[in-house]
């Protein structure tokens, strides 16, 4: 079908340099071996091809060896839940998909092939998924909507032996996690002394509160669209009715602003909007992680009136906690020591190795989190998940 964007439209797209740096997409497939004569044709292909598939065929791991397969991530999404944009289908995710994969690569080294599927069903999904599967060492699940994304992990996560990973839920946690221990370590507080509250009940906002929850926080408490949740609860789906038996030791109800009268810290992850009023009414000390894009709960500058530590999802204020700082190294990490999972002690050692990252001349309120372009971070993150893999019982190497 012919298409109905013009010559001249295209031209005037380009004038904007997002769409100039996108055109043509951002991303190629490169050959790692020469093909300069017969000899290297018969090597790379036919014949010399049919031996080493022979050798998989009589033992399938050797395709980890002899294959791109263990450094190789599907980077998977259904368009139901981009960035800040929601639900606008496969093929306007693809962007983001390619983004996904170049980053991958610019940060880790590892190869991604962004997929986006045309379906939104938790069944058909999981199936597709599963059968492209044997050509990846990993899964990374991206911008699919909640709920549905708790279970489409958990069901590929159970069929699968390779690692799979929604990168909205963990790798926002573990950066969260890693922001809020430097946080706390600058202003001379444990997580344990911390009394927390989540703004959002998505697929980000139930993971940070649950890294949270297993890192030791003092407590939590989580607000989505119909206020703070609690046990007993009406119209909790069983994500949040389990988050409710974890959470809200204090037995909160009302809403995130009410809660936030005396908390040390907020989390934002909901779009919505937290009053001056509120921030001011939190406890001394406070920190305040506004997260939403593009516009944070609270602008820091407000925040910072009132908040020793203030962070952003944004790259223009400081304490950007982007998710890039996690899931090149997570997955790294993983494939390096051909990982069947990624436990929640692999989450948890990379926020510390995050963490680590800023040392005690670094720490202060303006650095509480590293640059993605800090060279000690990959590395720092490699090795810690490469550890626990190993120390888990999930490394194969």
């Amino acid at each position: 079908m012919p298409s109905s964007i013009s010559l001249e439209a295209l031209e005037a797209l380009d004038l904007d340099p997002a769409f100039a740096l996108h055109r043509g997409g951002k991303l190629e497939v490169r050959s790692t071996v020469p093909v300069r004569d017969a000899g290297d044709l018969a090597l790379a292909y036919t014949p010399g091809v049919a031996r080493v598939c022979s050798a998989i065929a009589d033992e399938p791991e050797l395709a980890k060896d002899y294959t791109w397969i263990s450094n190789v991530v599907a980077v998977v999404s259904d368009g139901t839940a981009v960035l800040g944009l929601g639900d606008i289908g496969p093929a306007a995710a693809m962007p983001v998909m390619e983004g996904k994969a170049l980053l991958f690569k610019q940060f880790a080294g590892v190869d991604a092939v962004p997929i986006c599927l045309d379906c939104t069903g938790v069944d058909a999904l999981v199936e597709t998924v599963v059968r492209l599967a044997p050509s990846f060492g990993g899964i990374n699940l991206e911008d699919i909507s909640a709920p549905r994304c708790f279970e489409i992990e958990s069901r590929l996560r159970e069929l699968l032996d390779i690692p799979v990973f929604h990168d909205d839920q963990h790798g926002t946690a573990i950066v969260t996690l890693a922001a809020l221990k430097n946080a706390a370590r600058l202003t001379g507080r444990s997580l344990g002394e911390l009394r927390v509250v989540v703004a959002g009940a998505g697929a980000s906002g139930i993971a940070v509160s649950r890294i949270l929850l297993n890192a030791g926080i003092g407590d939590i408490a989580v607000a989505d669209s119909k206020g703070l949740i609690y046990e007993g609860r009406d119209g909790l789906n069983p994500v949040k009715e389990a988050l409710a038996r974890d959470s809200n030791r204090a037995g909160l109800r009302g809403s995130t602003e009410q809660a936030l009268a005396g908390a040390d810290v907020f989390v934002g992850l909901s779009g919505s909007t937290v009053s001056e009023e509120a921030v001011a009414s939190m406890a001394a000390g406070s920190i305040v992680f506004a997260l939403s894009n593009p516009t944070p709960e609270v602008r820091p500058e407000i925040a910072r009136r009132y908040a020793h530590v203030v962070a952003t999802g944004r790259s223009d204020f400081p304490n950007q906690i982007n998710n890039v700082l996690a899931f090149p190294g997570v997955f790294r990490g993983a494939l390096d020591v051909r990982a069947t999972t990624i436990t929640e002690n692999m989450k948890v050692a990379a926020a510390e190795a995050l963490a680590g990252v800023v040392g005690d001349d670094e720490l202060s309120a303006d650095c509480v989190i590293p640059s993605p372009f800090d060279e000690r971070v990959a590395p720092a993150v490699i090795a810690a998940v490469s550890a626990q893999a190993r120390a888990d019982g999930v490394a194969r190497l």
